[in-house]
């Protein structure tokens, strides 16, 4: 078990390449329990192959991840899901034809226990393990605020819903870390900030470790606790957001210089 002070992700000296393109270039940093850590950088930089390489989609040609301590670099992506890490995606990857609850209730595949005959005859067991499962998804439905749209077929709903309803499918795996990529591209202002509510929530309330990617820098500096830059595969910068935001060489590669009055 880890503790506050204790890290809970660790990357170790990650490269990762693409014939001659290296996305990750020795990427070593850590996150602690409970933080909300922000991975930012420009289109290219390496932050989307990071959560690949931690969530076992792409494995690294050197260095190690390890989650609670354990080394995860060499397991399977189910494996990894099983231990507690969760994600979403950029491109939203739901099940458009079924509902809300339907979907979010996916999310708990790995938490089956019921064997298949005691599944496909829907007694005893089995049927006391949905009316659990069922439980945990009404609390998510109602924690996002998707009680309104519960029943609706997920393909119908405004693009902002969607993604909320991505949120709740990763949260019904009862993640100890979640790696939301880029969870408000695309949004208006008002999504974003409900979005932002939302993760902020899953720390605070649920005491769910979050990292995340996402380009606006708005909704970075206001809810991360820290702030990981890359550039080319480089980590450049690792510091509080205001650190970040002061930093010549983040502002440099990415920022810009803010505009005068």
């Amino acid at each position: 078990m880890v503790t506050e002070d204790e890290v809970q992700l660790r990357t170790d000296n990650v490269c990762l390449s693409f014939g001659a393109v290296k996305a990750l270039d020795g990427i070593s940093l850590d996150v602690k329990l409970h933080q909300l850590l922000a991975v930012i950088g420009p289109n290219g930089a390496g932050k989307t192959c990071l959560f690949n390489v931690i969530n076992g989609f792409y494995r690294p040609q050197e260095g190690e991840v390890y989650f609670e301590g354990r080394k995860i670099t060499q397991l399977p992506p189910y494996k990894i899901a099983e231990l507690g890490i969760s994600r979403t995606f950029q491109a939203i990857q739901l099940y458009a034809g079924l509902s809300v609850v339907d979907n979010i209730m996916a999310g708990r595949h790995i938490h089956l226990k019921s064997g298949m005959v005691s599944g496909a005859i829907y007694f005893g067991r089995a049927q006391r393990e949905e009316a659990e499962h069922r439980k945990e998804v009404e609390w998510l439905i109602d924690f996002l605020e998707l009680t309104s749209v519960r029943d609706r077929i997920v393909g119908s709903l405004p693009y902002g819903l969607q993604k909320r309803v991505d949120l709740g499918r990763a949260l019904a795996l009862e993640p100890k870390l979640l790696l939301l990529d880029e969870p408000m591209a695309g949004m208006s202002r008002d999504e974003k900030e409900a979005m932002a509510r939302f993760i902020l929530d899953v720390v605070e309330m649920r005491g769910i470790t979050v990292t995340l990617v996402e380009h606006d820098m708005g909704v970075v500096m206001d809810i991360a606790d820290r702030v990981v830059v890359f550039d080319y595969g480089h980590k450049i910068a690792d510091g509080l957001p205001e650190e970040i935001r002061n930093n010549e060489q983040v502002i440099k590669a990415y920022l810009g210089k803010p505009k005068e009055a």
